[in-house]
C-alpha cells in the first residue's frame, strides 16, 4: 500500500511503512516522522503539528518525534539498534495516538492537552487507549515485543519499568484484549452465517 503525505527518515523507512500498513485509515493523513536528540521521559511522542492544531480534525497534520538515542543505565543506544519488531511496536503505539487524536475536535484537543499536563490518570487513559488502538489493528505481536524488550531487559532502570507498568497495558492485559477480540469475531461470523442461512430459506 502506498502512503501519501508522509515524511519518513530513510533509516527507519521499512519499519515505519510496516507499522503504517496496519492503519489503512491513515493512508492520506499527513504525518512527519522526525528524529530528535532527546525526549523527556519518553522514546517517542506523537502530537498534532502546531500550525494545524486549530484546523478542523479532517485537515489536521501530525508529527511523531523519535529520540535518536536513549539511555539504559550507563549505556547509550541508538533507536535504530533495537530489533525491528520492537521498533515497529513503538511506532505502532504512536500511530495509535494519531488514531485517537484524529477523532477529537479542536476544543477536544485543547482540553486533552491541558489534562495531559496535569492529570496522571488522564495520561494512563491516553497511553492505554493508544495500546488498544494498536492491538485492535492487529499489532499485538509488535506491541508485546516492545513491552517485553522494556520489562525483561535487565539493563533498564526499575524506575522506567515502573512507569511503563503504571501507565501502559501489561502483556497479560494485551492478550486478554486479543482473546476478547477473537471471541467477538467468532460471534460475528456465527451471526452472519445464521443471517445468510435464514435468507436462503426465506421465501
Amino acid at each position: 500500500m502506498t502512503y501519501s503525505n508522509k515524511e519518513i527518515p530513510k533509516s527507519i523507512e521499512k519499519q515505519v511503512e510496516k507499522a503504517l500498513s496496519f492503519y489503512p485509515e491513515l493512508k492520506e493523513t499527513p504525518i512527519s516522522f522526525k528524529f530528535k536528540k532527546s525526549i523527556k521521559k519518553s522514546t517517542m511522542q506523537a502530537q498534532p503539528r502546531y500550525e494545524s492544531f486549530l484546523r478542523s480534525k479532517k485537515n489536521r497534520s501530525y508529527i511523531i518525534l523519535i529520540s535518536e538515542k536513549f539511555h539504559i543505565e550507563d549505556e547509550e543506544f541508538h533507536i535504530t539498534d533495537v530489533e525491528d519488531d520492537v521498533l515497529i511496536g513503538w511506532i505502532g503505539h504512536e500511530l495509535g495516538h494519531v488514531m485517537d487524536y484524529r477523532d477529537r475536535s479542536t476544543l477536544g484537543m485543547l482540553i486533552f492537552g491541558i489534562k495531559y499536563l496535569f492529570s496522571k490518570r488522564h495520561i494512563k487513559e491516553v497511553e492505554r487507549a493508544a495500546d488498544t488502538f494498536a492491538v485492535k489493528h492487529g499489532m499485538y505481536q509488535y506491541i508485546l515485543a516492545t513491552k517485553n524488550f522494556i520489562l525483561n531487559n535487565t539493563s533498564i532502570s526499575p524506575t522506567y519499568k515502573a512507569r511503563i507498568k503504571r501507565l501502559y497495558m501489561s502483556p497479560e492485559e494485551i492478550m486478554e484484549l486479543v482473546n476478547n477480540l477473537k471471541t467477538e469475531e467468532v460471534e460475528k461470523k456465527v451471526e452472519k452465517e445464521a443471517e445468510e442461512e435464514n435468507q436462503t430459506f426465506s421465501y
